[in-house]
């Protein structure tokens, strides 16, 4: 037969019990708030029933329940959920990078507008046609330099302040650097404190909504995989493990680098002195630059591939590769021989250095044909553009200068001392509408030379004008796509996010219901023993009592 005070002794059960689970109902209405908080929720579990099978179990009917335990307190969160919205903000970190560095090449380009390079060109090349009219007038010739400073200045604001946004990007890669390993860092600490805890038969709830909070924080960079080990020992089935997270390449693909190896952590990094580890780029990003480091800060085997063979982007998906390939990189052909340096920003610079060169080239070509006012010697160079040559145009955008012409030596005129001529000024204005890759020699009005285009001008097919609406166009389509899918992707981690906030987060309505249920439980287990404390009394006090 069971024992006088079973009763007792289960509903004291019952009264624990209930009393944790307010406690940590408590908990969940405390961080209702509490950004990252996963609600927890007590595991009841039924106590050991009486008696156990064996050969010496009294004879009673059945098994008797002895009550209820907090079998554990567990956090209520749904791991594909996780994996989803991981995926989801590892596509708008890298769509939200590129949409940032494409607004501000926009707002930098300012076109279409009256102060853009197409308006000022618009404007110089309109001098010309007025030059064409009134040749012998100096005040069409004064203005005429003017419109060709105003050129020179504005291909001088376009090279400074993209290669200033240019560098700021590149000190973007080093802080996101630094963001990465700090998070790295965290998450090897929080594996090691979990490691410590789980083996005891605890769930370290808290850590493991830090840790995820992290893993959250990291997938914004890169494209990752994270794989759950056991932390051994009495681990209970439901607990979670460490996390070993593996980088993924551009296709999504295990590289079978590590960045988190239970408590032990990696560093990315570029290569300083002694191996060391360096956060600033040096110049544009080369195939090798990017390492992995150990937690020391000193190189390990492993580099992290930037590009491929062929020369094509191969990193991990995410706001590193944005601002990366923003800032731009080097790129090899398949002997691994470099073939120059593509990006966002290196892109534009280059096709800015291409058209201030084949500008000033060809203007040059046709000017030096001409004649000023009379008197004037044979015309020479409009624009200086120093040592540079079709093969060697780099930086003509913020090299290309005036030369020290006075107004009477534009080369207006195609008959020497006659200053009612301006058929070479017609000649100059129509540079704009030029097809620069015909191998069919250039007439120019008025004039026996000819002109051979392809070799004065660094564009490859095409006009100057059409070169130039093909560079806005070009920006204008990525930068349209790019927040196109930045805001699909911050609709879908949205979605995502609000699916597992449904499971994950307090719901203050919930808890108070829960609230209620445990004080009923705790109070009905409160009468229970009342009720039994009152059978004991008769049993105790009650019986047995004739004859007093």
């Amino acid at each position: 037969m069971t024992s006088t005070f079973h009763g007792l002794e289960t509903a004291r059960r019952g009264l624990v019990t209930q009393q944790n689970a307010l406690y940590v109902t408590g908990h969940n209405i405390s961080n209702a708030n509490t950004p990252g908080f996963s609600r927890q929720r007590v595991n009841f579990v039924q106590t050991e029933p009486y008696p156990a099978a064996a050969m010496n179990r009294p004879q009673i009917p059945g098994q008797m329940g002895t009550g209820v335990e907090a079998g554990s307190i567990q956090r209520v969160r749904e791991s594909f959920l996780d994996y989803q919205y991981q995926g989801e903000n590892n596509k708008l970190g890298y769509w939200s990078s590129r949409a940032t560095s494409l607004s501000k090449m926009e707002s930098i380009m300012n076109e279409p507008s009256e102060d853009g390079l197409s308006a000022v060109m618009g404007q110089f090349w309109q001098s010309l046609q007025d030059l064409s009219v009134y040749p012998e007038n100096q005040g069409t010739r004064s203005v005429v330099l003017e419109r060709g400073q105003a050129v020179v200045d504005t291909f001088h604001y376009l090279h400074d302040s993209l290669t200033s946004i240019k560098d700021d990007l590149g000190n973007e890669v080093s802080v996101g650097l630094r963001d990465i390993n700090s998070i790295l860092k965290k998450i090897g600490d929080i594996n090691e404190s979990i490691a410590s805890v789980e083996p005891h038969g605890y769930l370290p709830n808290d850590l493991y909504d830090e840790r995820d909070n992290l893993v959250d924080q990291l997938s914004e960079y890169v494209n990752i995989k994270v794989e759950k080990v056991s932390s051994g020992g009495n681990s209970l089935d439901i607990a979670e493990g460490k996390y070993n997270i593996k980088l993924l390449d551009a296709s999504g693909k295990d590289t079978g680098v590590f960045l988190v190896n239970g408590a032990d952590y990696s560093q990315m990094g570029f290569q300083g002195g002694d191996d060391k580890i360096a956060y600033n780029p040096s110049g544009s990003i080369e195939k090798g630059d990017l390492k992995l480091f150990d937690a020391k800060g000193e190189v390990k085997l492993k580099d992290l591939s930037l590009v491929d063979d062929n020369g094509a982007m191969n990193f991990s998906q995410g706001k590193l590769r944005g601002l990366i390939e923003s800032y731009g990189y080097k790129t090899y052909d398949a002997s691994g021989t470099e073939t120059g340096e593509k990006g966002i920003y290196p892109d534009m610079l280059d096709n800015l250095d291409k058209l201030a060169f084949t500008f000033g080239n060809v203007f040059n070509a046709v000017q030096k044909e001409g004649y000023g006012l009379p008197g004037t010697a044979k015309a020479d160079n409009f624009f200086n553009l120093g040592s540079l040559s079709t093969s060697n145009y780099k930086g003509a955008s913020s090299s290309i200068q005036m030369a020290d012409l006075l107004p009477e030596q534009i080369a207006a005129s195609t008959i020497e001392d006659n200053a009612g001529d301006g058929t070479n000024a017609i000649n100059m204005s129509n540079i704009q509408g030029w097809e620069l890759s015909s191998t069919t020699p250039k007439e120019l009005e008025g004039l026996s030379a000819t002109l051979n285009l392809p070799s004065l001008s660094a564009i490859g097919n095409g006009t100057m004008k059409s070169f130039y609406e093909g560079m806005i166009g070009k920006l204008g389509v990525d930068a349209q796509q790019a927040n196109r899918l930045q805001n699909n992707s911050q609709t879908l981690r949205q979605s995502v996010d609000e699916n597992r906030q449904s499971v994950s987060s307090v719901s203050l309505d919930e808890e108070m219901t829960n609230m209620i249920k445990f004080q009923a439980a705790y109070n009905a287990a409160a009468r229970n023993i009342t009720i039994i404390d009152e059978m004991l009394d008769k049993i105790i006090n009650g019986l047995g009592t004739g004859g007093r």
